[in-house]
């Protein structure tokens, strides 16, 4: 696809995909290897976790459809091959983490897609985009699942702060969009709608009552996490690559050298 037409965006934001097109895919072997590819090139292309995430739902029987999708995200990367994410040295070690949920995404099953994202300082070190194991009931349970997993990410980066000897860490806060998941981090009233989550209430109530965490309210428009969680238009996308991920555009690093005397 090198003499390909690249495009802004690696998905259009309408496009659902589904395993109702009955119109399977050509080539299914081709289809899985580059999409096993894909997944190694998130380790350093965050804002594509979300829709290669989406495309490896359909590896058993993959369809016309999902190949189409596939080759989006490969026009997306031709045209931004020299973007790579910008890590600079801070004395700021503060954890801040964003988590966004996308209520009952899937139209196969209606399980929701959680995505969250983890700084320290200012350089991003870890994020997430996959779809949750369990039917949520309602938005705020599948906020407070998000919530509970980011909680677990940041508890292993402290701990690791820890081992590594990393003085005077400062609370962590995590940035929410849903009101109703962030009061019910602080409120001790087990509610009888809580039910269903109520592992998930339990650990992170306790996080935040030993303030281990803080979780904090974020409008939704500011909620830049959306990006691991749904399809969004070019001026959305580019604006949550620009807030939290700061991808930079550098010259390709090459690998050719010389050696004197050869």
């Amino acid at each position: 696809m090198v003499t390909t037409k690249p495009v802004k965006t690696p998905m259009t934001a309408s496009l659902k995909l589904t395993n109702n097109d009955k119109d399977p895919c050509e080539n299914p072997s081709l289809y899985r290897s580059i999409v096993g590819s894909l997944q190694y090139l998130t380790i350093t292309r965050p804002e594509i976790s979300f829709f290669v995430n989406k495309v490896c739902q359909f590896m058993q029987e993959p369809e016309a459809t999902h190949w189409q999708a596939v080759k989006r995200i490969l026009r997306y990367l031709y045209g931004t091959a020299t973007t790579g994410i910008v890590l600079s040295k801070s004395n700021n070690l503060q954890i801040s983490a964003f988590c966004a949920v996308d209520w009952e995404a899937d139209v196969d099953d209606r399980k929701s897609t959680t995505g969250f994202c983890v700084f320290l300082g200012c350089n991003l070190v870890s994020w997430s985009s996959r779809k949750q194991q369990a039917v949520s009931r309602s938005t705020t349970e599948a906020e407070y699942r998000s919530l509970a997993a980011v909680t677990a990410k940041i508890t292993w980066l402290k701990n690791l702060l820890h081992e590594l000897q990393v003085p005077n860490i400062r609370t962590p806060k995590i940035y929410c969009d849903n009101l109703s998941a962030v009061l019910l981090a602080a409120n001790p009233i087990l509610h009888s709608k809580t039910k269903h989550f109520e592992l998930d209430l339990y650990f992170v109530r306790d996080k935040v009552h030993k303030r281990e965490i803080s979780v904090q309210h974020i409008p939704s428009l500011e909620q830049t996490a959306d990006i691991f969680t749904k399809s969004l238009t070019y001026p959305s996308f580019s604006n949550c690559m620009y807030k939290l991920i700061r991808l930079h555009f550098c010259s390709p690093i090459s690998l050719r050298g010389s050696v004197k005397g050869l």
